[in-house]
């Protein structure tokens, strides 16, 4: 029990030694490597759909990821508070390419019907609805948006990181033709993320 006990502070006692920086660098790899990938012809029939789909879902990865830090801390004692905007921030950056591919190779810049594909199809209302919610949240990042917004405002502002990961999931979920196991078990680890939250959370 005092071994358990002292494991958690310990990891986070080596973790606070760390710089971000390597979390950047690592969490750059997976997206290098998969646009590798794509410029080599490595991505099989439908490279597009491909590259859309797995950028999509490294986005999903890195936001739940970020959403671990806070159990991470309360369950293991496991501090990685100061890696959790890296996190998010990669995540946001693969929505972004996420978003890139499908508006410029997928659409192929046929700006007359992205608002008629948008409102079309609920999945990508949804996906839309999660990318729109990140945005402020993203822009609010730095450490100066604190100060100027106040502690409070700036952290209600960022329980939107809680509804876009539902709908994120929820987007991953619908866009499969046919559901897999893989996208339900995404879904059902962001509805426990997101359900611990509203537990802990007393007032918005």
């Amino acid at each position: 029990m005092g071994a358990a006990a002292t494991f958690g502070p310990r990891i986070s006692g080596v973790v606070r030694k760390l710089p971000t920086w390597p979390v950047y660098l690592a969490g750059m790899v997976p997206g290098g490597w998969l646009i590798w990938r794509a410029l080599t012809n490595q991505l099989g029939m439908d490279p597009v759909k491909t590259l859309e789909h797995e950028l999509g879902l490294l986005s999903l990865q890195f936001l739940l990821a970020s959403l671990c830090v806070t159990p991470l801390l309360r369950f293991a004692r496991i501090n990685l508070l100061k890696f959790r905007k890296a996190l998010g921030l990669l995540a946001f950056g693969y929505l972004v390419l996420h978003f890139l591919v499908w508006l410029f190779l997928d659409l192929q810049m046929r700006w007359s019907t992205i608002g008629a594909e948008i409102v079309k199809r609920p999945y990508l209302t949804i996906g839309f609805a999660a990318f729109v919610l990140l945005l402020p949240v993203a822009a609010t990042s730095w450490q100066g948006a604190v100060k100027s917004m106040g502690a409070l405002a700036w952290q209600r502002l960022h329980r939107l990181v809680y509804v876009a990961v539902l709908l994120g999931a929820v987007h991953f979920v619908m866009q499969e033709k046919v559901w897999s196991l893989e996208s339900l078990l995404y879904l059902a680890a962001a509805t426990l993320l997101v359900g611990m939250r509203f537990l802990w959370v007393r007032s918005w």
